[in-house]
């Protein structure tokens, strides 16, 4: 018997894999191969568990649905939080969720389903049924080009991989580890002794976590969930002005705050006018930005513009640069931002400033570190995200599994975190997470000193 053989490239296969956690794709059903009939579909992919739906078109869009129930022709709508659609083309991928998870995808007789907004093996021909909108919103145009007319559709099941055996990164995760990190953190001093409090920058995407990084820093010295700097979802930034803050390490009036200071800036775009410029954070960095400084995206500031600071000493500078990540965007980050954080990133080292990446939101992509934060070091895939994010920032070839030499970084300054969003309570785990990334960005910020002083 003939082996039957993805049409999946090797990157489109690694593309579809990042949407996951850390996943095998097994081939079930191949329409070219198996026929356009819904009977066959459901014969071979029937009680597969997790499947992902994969159609091919001549437009070049590579598309599907992936579903974490089982199909079983119960005639129902089935509820599934997990369902998506996506698209890939000229490299880049779309994700769209259920608009609905009560409403994921109809479990009937004909073929995948997801509610009537894209059904594939329609009337058991080449053809898609598309009509967004009712319980999935997707532009028709980027989702599948607007063609309808298939030159293949396949179905894999998605086999999720086991934990390892041995963490890729030890982490003190007992009581007293959290202590000690709490401790180096109240006593770190910077080397040089003009500068009291050494800045932190972060900068990366809309929605990426900057502002919650900061909120969640300040809720575990708090010692409650806090919400001091304003975020939350929004297609643009929240985060309009130049913010300096500064955290205590207790409730305590009396007490002086921490010996650093977290720097938010506007949230990088892909348009070429909307969000941060890119010389608004070379200003930001050499320290002629006060604090509050309003952004215009349109208008950079330079010299002549109110607030300026002129004279600056190294106390006003940034000693460390965090690239703040969204890592369930990291399969899906488009080329214009990648290429952006490449210009933020040429700027940055033409300045000679450290740089870390902090990778947020692991939780979400990830349903071991989701059970148990604890998993996320045993977790290969976010060691995946780790060394991926590396390669996208240096040739834009996302999906090349090579070392993260190609950047110039190593993979210990690439830190994986969750912020508090939803949470009204601390959590000991997310804490030490948290922060294990602050002393890194402690000791990053101590190699800026040292170089000054060299």
């Amino acid at each position: 018997m003939s082996v039957i053989s993805s049409s999946l490239s090797k990157q489109q296969e690694k593309q579809i894999q990042g949407l996951f956690g850390n996943v095998n794709l097994s081939l079930l059903y191949k329409a070219s191969v198996h026929g356009y009939s819904a009977a066959t579909f459901h014969e071979k992919c029937d009680s597969q568990g997790p499947t992902i739906t994969v159609a091919y078109n001549r437009s070049g869009f590579v598309f599907g649905g992936y579903t974490s129930k089982n199909y079983a022709q119960t005639g129902q709508n089935v509820s599934d939080d997990r369902a998506f659609l996506f698209s890939i083309h000229d490299g880049n991928v779309v994700r769209v969720p259920a608009a609905n998870p009560q409403y994921a995808f109809t479990d009937g007789s004909a073929g995948p389903s997801f509610m009537g907004d894209l059904t594939f093996l329609y009337q058991n021909t080449t053809a898609i049924y598309s009509n967004p909108g009712n319980y999935y919103n997707f532009n028709p145009a980027e989702i599948h080009g607007n063609d309808l007319q298939l030159t293949d559709c396949e179905v894999y099941r998605v086999e999720e991989h086991e934990l390892l055996d041995k963490p890729w990164r030890n982490i003190k995760w007992d009581s007293a580890g959290k202590k000690e990190l709490m401790d180096s953190i109240k006593n770190y001093s910077p080397m040089v002794s003009s500068v009291d409090q050494a800045r932190i920058l972060l900068i990366g995407p809309v929605g990426a976590g900057k502002s919650s990084f900061f909120n969640s820093i300040n809720s575990i010295f708090r010692g409650h969930v806090t919400c001091q700097a304003m975020c939350g979802s929004s297609g643009t930034s929240l985060t309009t002005q130049f913010r300096t803050y500064k955290i205590k390490p207790s409730r305590k009036k009396d007490d002086k705050p921490l010996p650093f200071i977290l720097c938010d800036s506007m949230g990088l775009e892909e348009t070429p006018i909307g969000g941060i410029d890119v010389d608004d954070i070379t200003n930001i960095l050499k320290g002629h930005v006060p604090d509050r400084y309003q952004f215009n995206p349109s208008s950079p500031m330079h010299s002549d513009t109110q607030g300026y600071c002129k004279s600056v000493e190294l106390q006003d500078k940034i000693h460390c640069v965090v690239y703040v990540i969204d890592a369930c965007k990291v399969a899906i980050m488009s080329t214009k931002m990648v290429e952006k954080l490449a210009a933020v990133r040429k700027k940055v080292n033409l300045i000679g400033v450290p740089q870390l990446v902090l990778l947020t939101k692991v939780d979400e992509v990830c349903p071991s570190a989701a059970e148990d934060l604890r998993n996320v070091y045993l977790s290969p895939y976010i060691e995946k995200k780790v060394k991926r994010r590396f390669i996208c920032f240096s040739i834009h070839l996302p999906w090349i599994q090579e070392v993260s030499v190609y950047l110039g970084i190593p993979m210990s300054c690439v830190v994986p975190v969750k912020n508090y969003s939803h949470e009204l309570e601390l959590e000991h785990s997310c804490d030490v997470l948290l922060l294990s990334a602050v002393l890194q960005m402690l000791r990053f910020a101590d190699n800026y000193f040292d170089d000054v002083y060299e």
